[in-house]
């Protein structure tokens, strides 16, 4: 099996590329930075000598980096939509978008459309998208979707979380007929870098040390975190469409389990539109018999 895992030299992306290749798995680290990505991947190594690994280098919030990446791409098995950022200072991508929808969704958006006809030539091909539980705050709105008018960092990334979920069960349906099996996943509340991007950026030691409280009390481990997103990934009878995360007290911590997702998540009208949409802004078209261009 060949997968691509996005975000892969750190926290849930690190631990979920590690355990594919310590099952057997050849795995490619898309990393926004490579020399990052060489060292995940050494550390990899160290636990699994046997590692089959690669790195290439993908920004999504560039799509020319996204092009490029999906062009040198062979054989794909599963590709796992994992690499984020989190309550940004307003900013956008290099294509003009919002950045966290530019990253969380739409870069992700036309990464599987270009890598699609790769994972269709394989006889079980899957689409791994995580989300958030963040998400049951997100609206998606059409009219400022970019944040231009008005811009809240939290609910940007609640808005660019719903988006995952709209994608991924709207892939689903739009695969039907096909061996094609996209599903979601979130990790909880896990200790990552992730919740760490939104000091870094703002230069805010009280908001570091905020998370650093919350990681101790709450969180669990990034080992724990990435459960949700390999059982998506791997576990054989898990249908298309599906939604997976912690068990344990509002989906914060424990072992994989099927859950809800908000009402929003599900609304197909929503999921059209938003769709056609990111077609547009992104230039990948979907076509009818499920490849991109």
């Amino acid at each position: 099996m060949t997968a691509v895992v996005t975000g892969a030299n750190s926290g849930i992306g690190l631990v979920t590329a590690g355990e594919l290749a310590r099952r057997g798995a050849e795995v490619v680290l898309a990393c926004r930075d490579v020399g990052k990505g060489e060292r995940a991947a050494d550390r990899i190594r160290g636990a699994a000598p046997d590692a089959r690994l690669s790195v290439r280098a993908l920004d999504l919030a560039d799509l020319g980096s996204v092009r490029g990446f999906a062009e040198e791409i062979g054989e794909l098995d599963l590709l796992v939509n994992n690499a984020g950022v989190m309550a940004t200072p307003y900013r956008k991508t290099a294509d003009g978008f919002e950045m966290q929808l530019g990253t969380n969704h739409l870069g992700h958006f036309a990464l599987t459309g270009l890598l699609l006809p790769a994972l269709l030539a394989r006889p079980r091909p899957r689409v791994v998208t995580v989300s958030s539980g963040m998400h049951r705050g997100g609206r998606i709105d059409f009219d400022d979707l970019n944040g231009e008018r008005r811009y809240r960092k939290w609910g940007a990334y609640s808005q660019s979380k719903l988006a995952n979920l709209l994608f991924a069960f709207e892939l689903q349906r739009r695969a039907a007929g096909t061996a094609l099996r996209s599903v979601a996943a979130h990790p909880g509340l896990a200790s990552t870098n992730l919740q760490s991007s939104e000091s870094r950026m703002t230069h805010n030691r009280l908001t570091d040390a905020g998370w650093a409280l919350v990681a101790r009390l709450i969180a669990q481990s990034a080992d724990q975190g990435a459960l949700p997103i390999l059982y998506a990934a791997t576990e054989p009878d898990l249908p298309g469409g599906s939604y997976v995360g912690p068990g344990g007290f509002v989906e914060m911590r424990g072992y994989p389990v099927l859950v809800a997702s908000s009402a929003a998540a599900r609304d197909q009208a929503t999921a059209r539109r938003l769709w056609e949409l990111s077609e547009e802004l992104t230039g990948v078209r979907y076509l009818d018999d499920g490849q991109a261009g």
